[in-house]
């Protein structure tokens, strides 16, 4: 497991004193709330001291210690920030989406393999995973009624399977 994880992307300046707009891919605001540092990288070796977030619109303003301008805030535009995982508190029941990706896809009912997932995607309802078999690409519905058991450790989704979901054309 990726001890460093991506939470978000610095798109943008916001004023002339350094912060940042930043876009977020964690769940929320209240995530990163929670954390006192940064990296700039994803291995922890350039920490980065969070002094303020503030929610605007869909994205946060951040401000970052050491970062009082708008020409060193232009120098991080672009760059994804890492957080360590071990600084966050999350749900019981939650995962990390780089702890998802890669998991082997199982039918809970028959152990059929039915691929690895390749990507998460959402629109808006609920999860999507992308697993791929062979080069075939299959979306899954990340829902209660598909998805039975996710175990990150052994790397293992069991789902229900649907009527249709895996079905050849």
């Amino acid at each position: 497991m990726k001890q460093f994880l991506e939470v978000g992307l610095v798109n943008n300046t916001h004023g002339i004193r350094g912060e940042l707009k930043f876009t977020l891919w964690c769940d929320d605001i209240d995530y990163l709330k929670q954390l006192d540092v940064l990296y700039l990288d994803d291995k922890g070796e350039k920490p980065v001291k969070i002094i303020s977030v503030r929610p605007q619109k869909n994205i946060a303003i951040l401000k970052l210690e050491n970062i009082n301008s708008i020409e060193q805030a232009e120098e991080l535009k672009g760059r994804v920030l890492y957080c360590n995982r071990d600084d966050a508190v999350i749900d019981e029941n939650a995962n990390y989406i780089a702890d998802i990706i890669g998991c082997y896809v199982v039918d809970i009912d028959t152990e059929e393999e039915y691929g690895q997932v390749k990507d998460v995607l959402n629109y808006g309802s609920c999860d999507i995973y992308d697993v791929e078999s062979w080069g075939k690409h299959t979306l899954i519905p990340a829902t209660p009624d598909i998805v039975k058991e996710i175990n990150t450790e052994y790397q293992v989704i069991r789902i229900k399977k649907m009527k249709g979901l895996f079905d050849e054309d």
